[in-house]
């Protein structure tokens, strides 16, 4: 026996095992690794020898015949997806007018005359399920070609899968989409950089950064409809119109008053002359500022116009959110909505309850932040319209924290395009015609890089949605039965390796909340 040192205390018997234990787990993922170090290793002097490229990740399946599957069953769920909102809507609309019996009659619900779908379903099928069809086509075919898997291939197919973005016609449609992918991109990038140690912006620890960058989106977005209303698509311009209680004509009495251009009475004087409650007033073809009688002539209380605005705003969008939030996790989600239908029901409605009354606290703060500025000045200032855009994009505090940053990247694309289109006119940036088009194919590129090599810099929205809605078969790959045995081995170290993360349903309900789909046409 010998004697133990005063300076260090007698082990105890569960420490030692303890230790024991630790070391012979940390001794057996070094052999782990090694072992597959050296699987991979073997595996690509196997290759090399006899010319094979890595294999693909789609079973027993032919590369040709897993395209057209993904092909189809994209196409499937976006078409889903687009008819399933429509005809909710639709149901809405009826619902509104009172005529529950209609909602039984199949002519009045889904007829082509009152519901026009089909050709933006169409549409949007093929963007969806020709890029996922073309990217798991040209991914095995840059295996074949490179004979070796790089990060480069993800990038080639998904920049030239991009072209698929042709389906939509509409330009202002895909250079919003352009913009928005743009937006998720430098997300991606700027995360990647700061998890390494790169690069990060001051003030990004800040807890309210998300809604801060939606307040500044919010001014311009705010300021061009007023001032610029050309600059943003038609089709946001009019939800923007929509969800107000101000009309056309007003805003653009209020542009021209800014602009110092003469005001068109006779458009102005008609408006006020059908608008219930109006009183006779002698109306300036330069006025300094317009007053809150012209604005909201059928109410003669400020507060009582904000507060009806807000509330025709929560009966006007509620329809559109609960359809944005049912619908696409029903079609995406089917099993699980199957499992637990009434839970199901309840998360869309308390999201649609939460997203509406936010929309509506904006327009509420908007329209009051201009009455104010109206009872403390006698002259208007196209400023003013920016910092009510700015302090009304404050309602994003209502809701859900991890929506706020989904919202901020969905709105700064538009105020982006908005300020692209003000500095284009203004000769200070080049007009370049369909650039959204190779803006759309390097942006979705990147995007397939991240995912596929760093897709924790992603956000769970943009991750899950492409997984499941563009890429389903790229997050379940199934080794195929064909492969070497030591594929196979490695296969299973992987998955032995990989801890199991815990299931956040959350995360995987808001993938599909919302979608940008504002603008139904024809409903």
């Amino acid at each position: 026996m010998h004697p133990l040192s005063s300076s260090s205390p007698p082990l105890l018997p569960n420490d030692a095992s303890t230790d024991s234990s630790v070391s012979s787990e940390r001794r057996l993922r070094e052999a782990e690794d090694r072992l597959r170090e050296a699987i991979e290793e073997l595996q690509r002097r196997q290759r090399r020898a006899r010319g094979l490229y890595p294999p693909c990740d789609h079973a027993d399946e032919s590369c040709v015949a897993n395209a057209i599957g993904n092909v189809c069953q994209s196409f499937l769920l976006s078409y889903g997806v687009r008819v399933g909102i429509g005809i909710l809507l639709r149901a809405f609309k009826l619902a509104r007018r009172q005529s529950y019996s209609s909602l039984l009659d199949l002519k009045q619900l889904v007829s082509e005359k009152d519901l026009i779908v089909r050709e933006e379903a169409c549409r949007i099928g093929l963007l969806f399920g020709g890029f996922t069809g073309s990217y798991h086509a040209l991914r095995c075919l840059l295996r074949k070609l490179r004979r070796k898997e790089t990060p480069l291939n993800a990038i080639l197919a998904g920049s030239v899968a991009g072209l698929s973005i042709l389906a939509l016609d509409d330009s202002n449609r895909r250079r919003t989409l352009a913009l928005y992918l743009l937006a998720r991109l430098s997300q991606c990038a700027y995360n990647s950089a700061k998890s390494k140690n790169r690069f990060h912006l001051w003030g990004s620890h800040w807890s309210h950064g998300d809604s801060l960058l939606f307040a500044l989106a919010c001014a311009q977005v705010m300021y061009s409809f007023i001032m610029r209303p050309e600059s943003l698509p038609k089709a946001y311009r009019d939800f923007i119109q929509k969800t107000g209680l101000v009309a056309a004509p007003v805003y653009k009495a209020v542009k021209d008053c800014c602009r110092g251009s003469p005001v068109d009475v006779a458009s102005l004087h008609a408006y006020l002359s059908k608008a219930k409650g109006s009183t006779t007033m002698k109306l300036e073809e330069f006025p300094s500022i317009m007053p809150c009688s012209v604005i909201h002539p059928g109410t003669k209380s400020c507060f009582v116009h904000d507060a009806n605005a807000a509330a025709a705003t929560f009966r006007k969008t509620f329809p559109l959110y609960f359809s944005l939030t049912f619908v696409p996790f029903v079609v995406l989600r089917l099993q699980k909505f199957m499992d637990a239908p009434t839970r199901t029901c309840w998360y869309a409605l308390t999201g649609a309850v939460r997203s509406t009354t936010f929309l509506s606290a904006f327009v509420g703060i908007f329209q009051a932040v201009i009455c104010s500025h109206r009872k403390v000045a006698s002259k208007d200032h196209k400023l003013v319209y920016w910092v009510a855009g700015a302090l009304s994009g404050l309602s994003v505090l209502l809701e859900k924290k991890s929506r706020r940053g989904e919202l901020a990247l969905y709105v700064l694309p538009r105020a982006a395009d908005s300020l692209w289109y003000i500095l284009v006119n203004r000769h200070l940036l080049p007009d370049i015609k369909n650039a959204e088009v190779p803006l759309f194919c390097a942006c979705m590129g990147g995007i397939m890089y991240y995912l596929e090599h760093e897709p924790d810099t992603m956000a769970p929205f943009l991750r899950g949605l492409i997984r499941r809605f563009l890429g389903s078969r790229i997050s379940n790959p199934t080794p195929p039965s064909n492969r070497t045995a030591s594929y196979t081995y490695l296969h299973t170290l992987n998955a032995m390796k990989e801890p199991k993360m815990p299931e956040n349903r959350e995360n995987e309900i808001s993938t599909v909340e919302k979608y940008n789909l504002e603008s139904i046409p024809g409903l």
